[in-house]
């Protein structure tokens, strides 16, 4: 268990935010420019791009999404399910809120904010599509950002590693009937058989892939140092793919953006309450629970992220290009960084408080070689 635990303390050190990731939001303010400006230059070659599709599935977005999802995936070991039990309980105030309570919650406030009180501000015929946006956003926890998260609140290597593992293996069965549910729930009628494609193609894919290259790396005896420099090689890739869907989308949202800027405002603001919300819910029912701090942590942080590519496809697979519903999960794209580093600061200024609560563990009692990071 120490040596165990000093492995994967090293690993989560490299975990922490990069200079593309710190600067997330001015990269998608970069992408909102560059997409508004080639779109209106060179309308012809999107509108191209728009009609790539096999069965309302978009070619070029379904490999980018793949290039950015398959290198997020194939940090995820899944061996580490069976650490679960270890810290049963975070485990299962992170399914509560990841499954139970955050695809539910953002509904209600998608319904109250966009369906009711912002709706004199938006445009009537796209009502529905950022609703709809704003679950499929909410559907499915982050794979990918949440172990720079947990990095950052000194949480726990082993508990976030087997959260991801559960929640990506969860996700292959419940997202498509999350979204159907909530969906059908708001009069939005999708069709299964899109909905089923994307959990295949942008899921069940893309992790298999994963699973079996990582297993393949980790086979030779240098494994770790060859998986290590394939994620060092793709992570470029993955950037570019993210930056280069962005752009896309917003060539083709665009007209609407500068007739209306009000509209990205606006649907920020359903998604700030659910990641402050959800958040808090989480670390609370820990505390009440009496897990240690460096659990409850990334607990929280992985109840309130999103996984906002499988979002971003799903959206444009369901609803297109031009949808209310694609650029409402951009924007959660945009705000991703800078909502969640404020939940860190939130998580880390509170230690003291957490840890008063009778019967909660020190940060020792979690790892001990890393409560000196």
């Amino acid at each position: 268990m120490s040596v165990q635990c000093q492995v994967t303390a090293r690993r989560s050190a490299g975990a922490a935010m990069g200079l593309f990731e710190r600067y997330l939001t001015a990269w998608v303010f970069l992408c909102i420019g560059a997409g508004i400006g080639l779109g209106r230059l060179f309308p012809g070659v999107f509108h191209g791009v728009g009609r790539m599709e096999i069965a309302q599935i978009n070619l070029p977005v379904a490999v980018l999404i793949w290039l950015m999802i398959i290198p997020m995936l194939l940090k995820v070991d899944l061996r580490a399910l069976g650490g679960v039990r270890r810290h049963w309980r975070g485990v299962g105030v992170t399914l509560l809120v990841n499954w139970a309570v955050k695809p539910f919650s953002m509904a209600l406030l998608a319904w109250w904010f966009i369906g009711h009180w912002f709706r004199p501000w938006l445009p009537a015929a796209q009502i529905d599509s950022y609703i709809a946006g704003l679950i499929l956003l909410a559907a499915a926890p982050c794979t990918a950002m949440v172990f720079v998260w947990s990095h950052l609140s000194r949480g726990e290597p082993h508990f976030t590693l087997s959260q991801v593992a559960l929640n990506d293996v969860i996700m292959v069965f419940a997202f498509a009937p999350v979204v159907a549910l909530l969906l059908g729930l708001s009069a939005i009628t999708v069709p299964w058989s899109t909905l089923l494609l994307s959990v295949l193609l942008y899921i069940v894919v893309p992790l298999a892939i994963a699973v079996r290259w990582r297993a393949r790396l980790l086979a030779r005896a240098d494994g770790e140092a060859r998986l290590a420099r394939t994620l060092a090689r793709l992570h470029p890739l993955s950037l570019a793919a993210l930056l280069a869907t962005l752009v896309l989308l917003f060539g083709f949202q665009g007209t609407q953006i500068l007739a209306q800027p009000l509209v990205i405002v606006l649907l920020a603001v359903p998604i700030l309450v659910q990641v402050f919300f959800n958040s808090t819910l989480a670390y609370l029912l820990n505390r009440f629970a009496r897990s240690p701090h460096c659990v409850a942590g990334p607990s929280a942080l992985i109840g309130a992220s999103n996984f906002f590519e499988l979002a971003v496809a799903t959206a444009i697979s369901l609803f297109g290009f031009h949808s209310g519903a694609a650029l409402a999960t951009v924007v959660g794209v945009l705000i991703e960084v800078p909502v969640m580093l404020a939940a860190v600061g939130v998580i880390g200024r509170t230690q003291a408080w957490y840890e008063r609560r009778r019967g909660v563990p020190g940060y020792e009692a979690c790892c001990p070689e890393t409560a000196a990071r």
